[in-house]
């Protein structure tokens, strides 16, 4: 299993950047840029030489480097400095003692014994030094001099490494980004391959063969190869049409992959994930540390499919590593918050101590990653209040809605404590309105570790500290009735003609609009929300939007 992965320079990790791994289930995840898919592809690179596609040896590009390090090298060279060529690094240390991966060559100081691992370093060609120093003097480089790099693959060992002779495999699974050859998807193609034993395969590759030779064969052929070969007049050698049989053209590039013969690329994109993801899982053939990496699972899946996909992932992985990447909060929920890894300005926070991480796997419907991702956050109960709390956001703030400032405001039913957990966790400013529902020191006990002494910086409890009663009269009937939640209180502050207008009503008394408040709350909160009138607002929804 990979233990950790150490990157420098490539795509958009400016400089040294590393990230510790677990056995089994990772995620990772982090806004727009964070460097997910970097770093997916990192770790395919070092255990493939693949990069989307590829071999990254034949197709090297300075776009594989970070661009920030490409233009300072840049700015150096042509203000006549001669500065260390840009290189990519890309290193995966092992867990436990791989002999032929076992040494010495990697740049982690704080390890002084041999390590297993592996290395890909992406770098000036040392054979090239003298041409690259005449061009440097020259000066004016408009890019990267990329014809004189190279592709250095190694282990720690100091063993040069080819695909072959690595005995990790990784499977990487992006629905976003399908390589086809042929006409075969390469990354099913390759999944087939590792399924496969030996004899299998040449058993595949002699049918092929056997296909070709039919082809050349055929009777149809013979007669055009005969009309052909009378073409050239320069040439007494024969000219035919047949099927290459060179080492290029083999049965895993040729043969297509079909389901219910419907050939692989033109099924959903959605069936694809699963297919391609459900047949990795299923490679038994496979290391017990082969690494499989999935780019946001959920993309293009119905919901009922993807949860079907991640019990699958759970329930299968065995002893194989898996990287996933995801914006999807049901994923993470339920591949469970303690395997979930957060990156932010290339630093990474960890999850696995959260006492919630059951909670959000049972019940997985709840935002966690809109509180994981955002800047700020006001919490709520419901629709109502949410409704409610965006409109004395906008009132306050020029019109703007709270997603315009980076706040999300964001609905969490009666989880708040859940919720804070994870505030706390990552030092997230936030901020809860909630109803003191009659018993403020109830509410305060609820909220002990966060109000008083206890209270964190980054964390405000807003509710109304007045206990209202009353008796709701209606004709001759009267009963007890909660004043102390948001509806009662929005009354307080305004008025019953103001409502009656907003609402397109004529109640004659409060008691009537109380009433008809309590039992409409979402429709009274949307035409709340888009009335043009002033509204007066509760202290504490104010101190919450402040």
């Amino acid at each position: 299993m990979i233990e950790k992965i150490k990157i420098e320079n490539f795509k958009c990790i400016e400089g040294s950047f590393e990230l510790s791994l677990k056995q089994g289930i990772n995620i990772l995840v982090g806004n727009n840029e964070a460097g997910k898919s970097t770093i997916l592809e990192a770790i395919h690179m070092a255990l493939s030489g693949i990069f989307r596609g590829r071999t990254v040896k034949g197709n090297l590009t300075q776009y594989l480097f970070n661009y920030n390090v490409v233009n300072k090298y840049l700015d150096e060279v042509n203000k006549g400095s001669a500065p260390e060529a840009p290189y990519i690094l890309i290193e995966l240390y092992m867990n436990g003692s791989i002999p032929m991966l076992e040494g010495d060559k990697f740049t982690d100081k704080s390890r002084t014994a041999r390590t297993s691992g592996i290395a890909l370093k992406i770098a000036l060609d040392e054979k090239y030094s003298e041409e690259y120093e005449s061009l440097i003097k020259a000066g004016e480089l408009a890019s990267l001099p990329i014809e004189y790099y190279d592709v250095e693959w190694y282990a720690f060992s100091r063993r040069d490494l080819t695909s072959r002779s690595i005995p990790f495999k990784s499977s990487f699974i992006d629905v976003g980004f399908s390589k086809f050859q042929n006409g075969s998807d390469i990354y099913i193609s390759r999944i087939i391959q590792n399924i496969l034993e030996t004899e299998e395969k040449i058993k595949v590759a002699q049918a092929y063969r056997k296909i070709k030779e039919t082809f050349s064969n055929d009777t149809a052929i013979s007669n055009i190869n005969s009309k052909i070969t009378g073409i050239s007049k320069l040439s007494s050698k024969e000219i035919e049409l047949t099927v290459d049989l060179g080492a290029r053209s083999t049965w895993d590039g040729s043969l297509i992959t079909q389901l219910d013969n419907i050939p692989f690329d033109f099924i959903g994109k959605g069936e694809q994930s699963v297919v391609k993801i459900d047949l990795a899982l299923s490679n038994k053939k496979s290391e017990s540390s082969s690494v499989i990496l999935i780019e946001e699972p959920e993309c293009h899946i119905s919901h009922s499919r993807l949860n079907q996909l991640l019990k699958s992932i759970k329930s299968n992985y065995d002893d194989k590593q898996i990287i996933i990447s995801t914006h999807s909060s049901f994923v993470s929920n339920k591949l469970g918050l303690d395997n979930l890894i957060l990156l932010s300005q290339q630093k990474t926070i960890h999850f696995n101590e959260l006492k919630s991480k059951e909670f959000f796997e049972k019940i997985s419907g709840y935002d966690t990653l809109r509180l994981i991702l955002c800047k700020k956050a006001i919490l709520v109960e419901g629709d109502s209040d949410e409704l409610i709390v965006q409109r004395a956001y906008m009132d306050a703030h020029n019109g703007r809605l709270p997603i315009e400032d980076n706040v999300e405001v964001i609905s969490v039913g009666t989880s708040f404590l859940r919720f804070l957990e994870i505030a706390e966790h990552l030092n997230i400013p936030v901020r809860v309105v909630t109803d003191n529902d009659g018993s403020i020191s109830s509410l305060e006990k609820k909220y002990k570790n966060y109000i008083g002494v206890n209270k964190k910086i980054n964390i405000d409890i807003c509710y109304d500290n007045v206990e209202h009663t009353g008796i709701l009269k209606l004709g001759k009937d009267e009963k007890p009735f909660n004043y102390n939640t948001l509806e009662p209180l929005l009354l307080k502050e305004n008025s019953l003609v103001f409502f009656n207008s907003i609402f397109g009503m004529e109640y004659p008394d409060e008691n009537d609009l109380h009433k008809y408040m309590k039992n409409h709350k979402t429709e009274c909160a949307l035409k709340i929300f888009s009335s043009k009138e002033s509204i007066k607002y509760p202290e504490y929804i104010k101190k919450a939007i402040r």
